[in-house]
């Protein structure tokens, strides 16, 4: 019984590791739309969700701005991991026991999203960091941009940015404002329980600064074209 169990946990690590190692060349693929481990439990659960896949170059660039301004300031100048942000985030958690989202850059939310599952371990944190890297090797800043858009969740069975500015403030992602650029990009790390239509006013106040940072974002953003 002990050894079928331990065969079975290497075989499911072998798969996690296995699938990722082939999925992220794909998804580098222009034109390969990737879902989310959460989409496909939607789907398989015959839970309603809504996505509408939207290209970068279709979504307003004060969107990108925004996001990359709240989520992972430091998105251009690492390679999938935050070094400096992880030894802080570690170093706060000692005696706490669990990993904090506080290091977790757009690489890494993004092959979480695709791959893994969500809540705090630290199996699945260190399942990410290797990966992150990975896929920021095979893919451009643009496409990790483009695919984490699209498959992060913004509220209940609502996915991608698509359908976030639709379902929200009824307009294509081309088309917000960066007022609602901001509001969206605040809600991300909490999309269950922050309505970017009905934000308390702390998370207005976060708005604000994440829309005054996004304004001055400068060279910060310079890895993605036309942002």
């Amino acid at each position: 019984m002990i050894r079928r169990m331990i065969y079975a946990a290497a075989f499911v690590l072998v798969l996690l590791v296995a699938v990722p190692l082939v999925l992220v060349p794909v998804y580098a693929i222009p034109g390969v739309r990737p879902i989310s481990t959460l989409m496909l439990a939607e789907h398989f659960s015959f839970q309603p969700f809504e996505r509408e896949w939207t290209p970068l170059e279709d979504i307003s660039p004060v969107l990108v701005r925004s996001v990359m301004m709240s989520e992972d300031g430091q998105y251009c100048f690492h390679g999938g991991v935050d070094w400096n942000a992880m030894r802080t985030v570690v170093d706060q958690a000692i005696g706490d026991g669990e990993p904090s989202r506080g290091a977790s850059t757009i690489p890494m939310q993004t092959v979480k999203n695709l791959f893994l599952w969500n809540g705090r371990s630290y199996l699945r944190k260190g399942l990410e960091l290797p990966i992150a890297l990975y896929a920021d090797l095979v893919w451009s800043k643009s496409r990790t941009m483009e695919i984490y858009l699209n498959v992060a969740e913004w509220g209940n069975g609502i996915y991608g940015i698509g359908a976030a500015s639709r379902y929200y403030f009824n307009r294509p992602a081309s088309q917000l404002t960066a007022r609602q650029a901001a509001l969206l990009a605040v809600a991300l790390p909490s999309p269950l329980t922050r309505d970017p239509t009905n934000p308390s006013a702390g998370l207005r106040r976060l708005a604000g600064t994440v829309e005054a940072r996004a304004r001055a974002s400068g060279g910060y953003v310079g890895c993605i074209d036309g942002v």
